[in-house]
């Protein structure tokens, strides 16, 4: 992922950006990647990604991680995502005692495989569920990773949703203080 940079844009009156109610839009190198994310949660460049927490660390009960890759200009097709989903989460270093089914879909030119697993958390001795998605279109290939506790569960599930639903790559944004262009978003 290339280095972050927050940068505040004010919006033109004739402004496209949309997001679900009670969300906010983040868009990474110029719509490589974008997503909605609850409005109220924090913001937190990692060396490899960025965090998004419901709360400000240590205090937090979740992180939601988002990263991307550019891909070779090839046809992907062969290398199904699912396939990609099996090996990244056959190979976390977490105590998983579950891995769920792996889900794939498509939403329009986007296709996604992701899972959930459960494990023990070794600091917290709580039940916790981490999920992992990889989503691909074209060039643009994401990683979105969620973490929360297995109490919080009914809490956050949606919040996944939302955030898959709202998921778009590889739309690029030649003027971010007027919005995305073409598509809604």
């Amino acid at each position: 992922m290339a280095k972050y940079e927050k940068k505040t844009i004010n919006l033109s009156d004739q402004h496209t950006w949309t997001a679900t109610p009670g969300y906010n839009v983040i868009a990474l190198d110029r719509g490589a990647v974008r997503l909605d994310f609850p409005r109220e949660w924090i913001v937190i460049p990692d060396n490899d990604s960025l965090k998004i927490h419901d709360r400000q660390p240590p205090d937090d009960d979740c992180v939601l991680a988002v990263s991307y890759i550019r891909l070779a200009p090839i046809d992907w097709s062969g290398l199904p995502l699912a396939t990609l989903v099996e090996a990244g989460t056959e190979e976390d270093e977490r105590p998983i005692h579950t891995r769920g089914d792996i889900i794939s879909s498509r939403h329009g030119d986007i296709e996604f495989a992701w899972r959930e697993m459960a494990f023990i958390d070794p600091v917290e001795q709580r039940e916790a569920f981490a999920r992992l998605c990889i989503a691909r279109k074209g060039v643009v290939q994401a990683l979105i990773t969620f973490d929360f506790w297995e109490s919080d569960a009914d809490r956050y599930r949606p919040v996944w949703d939302a955030v898959l639903k709202s998921v778009r790559l590889n739309d690029y944004i030649a003027d971010p203080a007027k919005g995305p262009w073409g598509r809604d978003a």
